[in-house]
């Protein structure tokens, strides 16, 4: 079995596409087709069903998917072991944030890692931290720097950097209120499948509260908009007050924990050894 074949079936089974798989791969469409019928050559099977435009696994295929997946990412383990045993910090660093970490807390991170290791290519995708939990366990990326599980997460391994405080604000100068008041008012909030939503519902639901949002998002960023034209209050991290007002609410303070979150069930390359080191040096 062509180690280049597997590739190629899990990126046509990923993309449903021969013609995606073939930009995805940096090859042409027949090159993709050529390796995909070897690899069903090599089985005996048929991996897809070409329906119209459409490519579809079929019951060998699904069979084959998660198989290809582990033998995959075992390769890519190895792979790292042994550039691991050179010491030597270069390559590509696949790993994930936040959006609001991305803008709000990385910045002097990647200027610190890229000028101490320029031959380290870094390739970051922007996601929702619950999103990059899952990327993680599935072998998608290395590292991720995000919101951490408030009820943590055995199949990964979390390190604090920064405890990022959460307060009440609104677009207008507000009274002192109390959470049930709070609750009677109009309200956009973290989309609730967030870890930062979370952390808020929980709050009301200790005091025996059902807190109803009349607007949610998983942005911060448009959440600070929204509530800046009057659409109700909301919860943020307090370095993204601004101009909005802080509410002085008669509840315990929230914070939710920012940090870096691995897999230990994957090799770590030298590249993301380091740039976890470099981030450490900027935490709280």
């Amino acid at each position: 079995m062509n180690i280049n074949d597997l590739r190629t079936f899990m990126a046509v089974a990923e993309t449903a596409s021969f013609s995606q798989a073939a930009d995805q791969l940096f090859v042409t469409q027949p090159a993709v087709s050529k390796r995909i019928q070897a690899l069903e050559q090599d089985l005996a099977v048929q991996l897809f069903d070409r329906v119209g435009k459409r490519v579809l696994l079929t019951q060998a295929g699904n069979v084959l998917v998660p198989q290809a997946q582990q033998m995959l990412a075992m390769l890519a383990d190895t792979e790292k072991q042994l550039r691991n045993l050179s010491r030597d910090i270069s390559g590509t660093l696949n790993m994930a944030t936040s959006h609001h970490i991305g803008l709000h807390r990385l910045a002097p991170v990647l200027r610190t890692f890229t000028d101490r290791h320029p031959e380290v290519q870094l390739n970051i995708s922007f996601e929702d931290s619950e999103v990059a939990h899952d990327m993680l366990r599935h072998g998608d990326i290395e590292l991720a720097v995000v919101t951490l599980n408030p009820a943590g997460d055995d199949q990964l391994h979390y390190a604090e950097i920064w405890q990022d405080p959460l307060v009440f604000v609104s677009a207008d100068r507000a009274r002192a209120l109390s959470m049930q008041q709070l609750a009677a008012m109009p309200c956009v909030l973290p989309g609730t499948g967030t870890y930062t939503g979370r952390i808020v519902l929980q709050r009301f639901a200790e005091l025996g509260i059902n807190l109803t949002p009349s607007m949610s998002t998983n942005y911060l960023e448009t959440i600070g908009m929204l509530v800046s034209v009057g659409l109700g209050w909301s919860v943020l991290p307090r370095s993204m007050v601004g101009d909005l007002h802080e509410i002085e609410v008669d509840c315990p303070s929230m914070s939710r924990t920012l940090g870096s979150v691995t897999n230990p069930a994957r090799a770590v390359s030298n590249a993301a050894s380091a740039f976890l080191q470099t981030v450490a040096e900027f935490g709280d």
